[in-house]
């Protein structure tokens, strides 16, 4: 932590300095704290023990220029990392176990991440996280190379937004993973637009094929008191289509999503619904969220084991894509967001599995603590018995199991 700590104080120091760099925009460093428990009859605790602890800096420096209605925009990342999951990185590489956090670019088109220096508890990456040239027309937006785009309804599952979407559980949600792509938007005199992106990737041989790449073409549009959104798209050469709507209902918006795949054993189709509301409590503003999620390539047991994991192919390469992160089929997830002041947030989640009857619970916190200085954390409790998604999944090895206890996540951002 005093590591950390040392890191922001003199990124705060050289805030200034760095605002006078050639074409230099924003910026931010980002310091993180992660301590995590493990019960007695986690398979993770002979690796890890009992409590692991984690910290990372992230700098993020963001440049740019516009000339007319052309720009660029170049981000740049340098990230450190170190501590237990670094350590046993290579121990306990998987789906379910703790991970890391690095980010490299073995699939994407291009290969923008160097390491910098790493050792048995550390390392120090530094990357381009976007970089793409612009044209912005009239009714015309025009962008090429890295960069992320977000779609879909879904405020905490999103079974439309199939580009590197948020951990449901996500507390920093500021900047999603860039991908290397063309986007295009053409915007219609009603108000309607397209939008179509084409991603390329690399395969498990370091080649670019339309196997692995991604093409999708979404029509949003307005009538009759709502917005519609429709998909089509070839990803992993697969085809998907997909509709979406959002309406209000009474003071509150209800927003929906409904996402079909042809895999190889045929069409498989996710869906979320989802209600949002606001209103004053007592004197303060609060912000409700009710959804519920259908995962399509969820497992149907109420009861998982890492074999039936292992023979759901197509629910496997999306959890390892990044797409996925739920095993089960109906899920149900709320949030209540408190402005205990204007500086201070305090959002209780409920993640809950109705398969297994598991579920994760969440309180984030938000604290505005000065100009240019922001707080996040967060306490994560999962609850289910052994044999569940958040009560931890057998491993078939007597008395263990994949199970995690509670967990406590700190950041400390400074912007300049």
């Amino acid at each position: 932590m005093r590591f950390v700590m040392a890191v922001l104080f003199l990124s705060a120091i050289s805030g200034a300095a760095l605002a006078e760099l050639p074409l230099f925009d924003a910026g931010h460093v980002k310091g993180r704290w992660l301590t995590s428990t493990y019960p007695e009859d986690s398979l993770f605790r002979g690796e890890l023990g009992a409590v692991s602890n984690d910290q990372a800096v992230s700098t993020r420096l963001k440049f740019g220029a516009d000339s007319g209605a052309w720009q660029w925009q170049a981000d740049y990342q340098l990230v450190g990392q170190h501590g237990d999951s670094v350590s046993a990185a290579g121990e306990l590489d998987g789906l379910f176990g703790p991970r890391s956090g690095a980010i490299d670019d073995e699939y994407r088109w291009w290969d923008l991440t160097r390491e910098i220096n790493s050792g048995e508890d550390h390392v120090l990456t530094h990357r381009l996280d976007r970089l793409h040239l612009a044209y912005r027309g009239e009714k015309t937006v025009v962008r090429f190379g890295r960069q992320a785009v977000s779609w879909g309804n879904g405020l905490i599952y999103n079974p439309m937004d199939f580009f590197n979407p948020f951990d449901p559980a996500a507390v920093d949600t500021e900047y999603k993973v860039g991908d290397d792509m063309f986007y295009g938007q053409y915007l219609l005199d009603s108000g309607n637009d397209w939008q179509l992106v084409n991603v390329q990737r690399r395969d498990d041989d370091g080649d670019v094929t339309s196997e692995v790449s991604s093409t999708a073409l979404k029509y949003h549009s307005f009538a009759l008191d709502r917005e519609f959104d429709l998909l089509l798209a070839q990803h992993y050469d697969e085809t998907l289509m997909g509709l979406g709507a959002v309406m209000n209902v009474g003071d509150a918006v209800v927003r929906g999503d409904v996402v079909a795949t042809d895999v190889e054993s045929g069409w498989e189709a996710s869906l979320v619904l989802n209600w949002s509301y606001s209103w004053v409590w007592v004197g303060y503003n609060v912000s409700g969220i009710a959804e519920y999620f259908f995962n399509g390539f969820g497992l149907r047991e109420d009861n998982y084991s890492t074999e039936e994991i292992a023979a759901a192919e197509d629910l496997v390469a999306r959890l390892v894509r990044g797409e996925l992160f739920t095993l089960g089929r109906h899920y149900l997830a709320s949030s209540l967001m408190v402005e205990v002041t204007p500086l201070v947030n305090v959002t209780p989640t409920l993640f809950y599995n109705l398969g297994d009857n598991s579920a994760l619970a969440q309180v984030s916190g938000q604290w505005d603590l000065a100009q240019n200085w922001q707080i996040l954390g967060a306490l994560n409790l999962p609850v289910g018995p052994s044999g569940t998604e958040f009560g931890g999944l057998e491993t078939g090895v007597d008395g263990l199991t994949l199970a995690t206890g509670p967990a406590v996540f700190v950041q400390v951002g400074f912007y300049f």
